[in-house]
């Protein structure tokens, strides 16, 4: 359904246009500033849109984060070992920043139903299937293994983004593939 814009004669607003200008633009600055970091001013101005939009198609910042959250679902959760799945994380970190399913592994957040959904969302999406994956291998302590192969793949994006490690920051990803995944413990390491 259409409806005239507020404050624009003639305009038609597209319901589902603007709903997608707006969970874009918060994924967006979410991704480069940080949930705590990003107001509903900013995100209305990115997706050109009125802010008191969020109100109306996702109740809040918080619900607008958790739709967020939800919209990186995408694909079915591949193995966090699978060079080509480290790979496209590497180059999303690169292009984007860290996507919000990301952040949380990084920095706790203020919002605790944001906090608690994104940590959910991280544990959902790469530390459980690793941790299973583990399990099924007969590997010593399938869960902090598990989570330290997040840790330490959220940590090498975020090297090679910082500008910190110029070696690091200029490798071919192939090659950071390659050494991340030697380096990694997994299930060729029984301790």
């Amino acid at each position: 359904m259409t409806a005239e814009t507020p404050g624009a004669p003639g305009r038609r607003r597209d319901a589902r246009r603007t709903r997608e200008a707006l969970l874009q633009a918060a994924t967006d600055l979410f991704s480069e500033r940080g949930f705590d970091k990003t107001t509903i001013r900013d995100i209305g101005e990115r997706a050109g849109v009125d802010p008191s939009l969020i109100a109306r198609y996702f109740g809040s910042k918080t619900r607008l984060y958790l739709a967020a959250l939800e919209a990186e679902r995408g694909d079915p959760v591949r193995d966090l070992l699978d060079p080509e799945r480290l790979l496209d994380i590497l180059d999303r970190v690169k292009r984007r920043g860290l996507v919000p399913l990301l952040q949380v592994a990084v920095e706790p957040l203020r919002d605790e139903a944001a906090q608690d959904a994104a940590k959910a969302a991280l544990h959902a999406r790469l530390v459980d299937p690793l941790t299973r994956r583990f399990t099924d291998d007969g590997v010593d302590r399938p869960r902090l293994r598990a989570e330290l192969v997040v840790a330490a793949v959220v940590g090498v994006a975020l090297g090679r983004r910082s500008g910190a490690f110029d070696d690091l920051g200029s490798a071919d990803p192939a090659d950071v593939v390659d050494l991340l995944l030697g380096m990694l413990p997994g299930p060729h390491e029984q301790s």
